[in-house]
């Protein structure tokens, strides 16, 4: 059998002798070490993986983050979802960044997510609540500062029709046109023609509309609210969000069923405005799981290209909520 011979740096150490089936042993181990290295770079160094763009936490400790008035801790289901706890779902699929949207029960504090925001740089960016009427122009620009890129807006139960017409919401789409931020919508579908008009009246705010307009949230892909979401397409600064599937349609995995909306959503709008989110941590609330979300996006629709993914999945929400 050949033999190969090595040397340690001591040039007075004895020489070692390896056969040439040692040798590729070792090769083998030090090219596995080698991508272990590389996973952990990747790790300390985000920026590489897919991004997830909408996810809430919130801790457990209420004296230090004190609840809105309007909510108590049982409101606060489940009981904790931090940072930590989402990473234990979201890295193992890939996941390196996040958008965190702050979460309803700390109403317009957002002091947790901004902490969180801080404690991780390049990790999280972040869309706050704000009160508009209060200093819009400073407040947004305090947020801008502190790694914010979008604000959220709730249709609730406002009148369909109004719910944007007035000067306080207008006064916040123009800052935000100015300030290069985004204007997030959460809403069901009947509220979109009043989004429509909108984005017709400041083609240069940016706007990002959450969880495809809640369509599907009764069981049913309605066929005309479809139309009424790829209508808004039209507006160049219009985005959607491909997320909280556990939500939609069948609400559950593996979402094939959301398939055609989606294809929809892709030729009206391209890849390039359109953004996987889990919308975490519902999404890992039994019976659902993080993966099936994540697969459907990466690996089982069909007509999405290996580009349409890498839009998807993180290059169209690094634009909108990481620059």
């Amino acid at each position: 059998m050949r033999k190969i011979w090595f040397t340690s740096d001591d040039t007075t150490s004895n020489p070692v002798r390896l056969s040439r089936r040692q040798f590729v042993r070792s090769a083998t181990v030090a090219a596995a070490l080698s991508r272990i290295d590389a996973v952990h770079a990747a790790d300390e160094a985000p920026g590489n993986g897919f991004i997830d763009a909408h996810v809430h936490v919130w801790t457990p400790d209420v004296k230090a983050y004190p609840l809105d008035k309007a909510y108590d801790v049982r409101d606060m289901q489940p009981a904790s979802f931090t940072p930590q706890q989402l990473m234990a779902h979201a890295k193992p699929a890939g996941v390196d960044r996040v958008v965190l949207i702050q979460m309803s029960f700390y109403g317009t504090d957002n002091s947790y997510m901004l902490d969180v925001i801080a404690e991780h740089p390049g990790v999280y960016s972040g869309v706050a609540i704000i009160d508009p009427a209060k200093q819009p122009r400073e407040t947004m620009r305090q947020m801008k500062e502190r790694g914010v890129r979008g604000f959220r807006i709730v249709a609730g139960q406002q009148d369909a029709d109004k719910w944007l017409d007035n000067n306080t919401m207008k006064t916040m789409w123009k800052i935000a046109a100015d300030e290069g931020m985004a204007i997030c919508p959460l809403m069901n579908p009947e509220y979109l023609p009043a989004l429509d008009a909108m984005c017709a009246q400041f083609p240069r705010t940016r706007v990002v509309i959450d969880h495809f307009a809640r369509i599907g949230v009764t069981g049913t892909i309605v066929d005309a609210q479809v139309e009424d979401l790829c209508k808004l397409a039209r507006h160049d600064n219009t985005y959607v969000k491909t997320s909280a599937f556990y939500a939609l349609g069948k609400k559950a995995a593996p979402h094939d069923d959301l398939s055609s909306m989606i294809r929809r959503c892709v030729d009206a709008y391209g890849s390039n405005r359109l953004m996987w989110a889990s919308d975490c941590p519902y999404q890992v609330q039994s019976p659902h799981r993080y993966q099936p979300s994540i697969d459907l996006i990466q690996t089982r629709l069909d007509f999405l290209s290996e580009e349409d993914r890498q839009w998807m999945l993180r290059k169209t929400a690094a634009q909108v909520f990481f620059t």
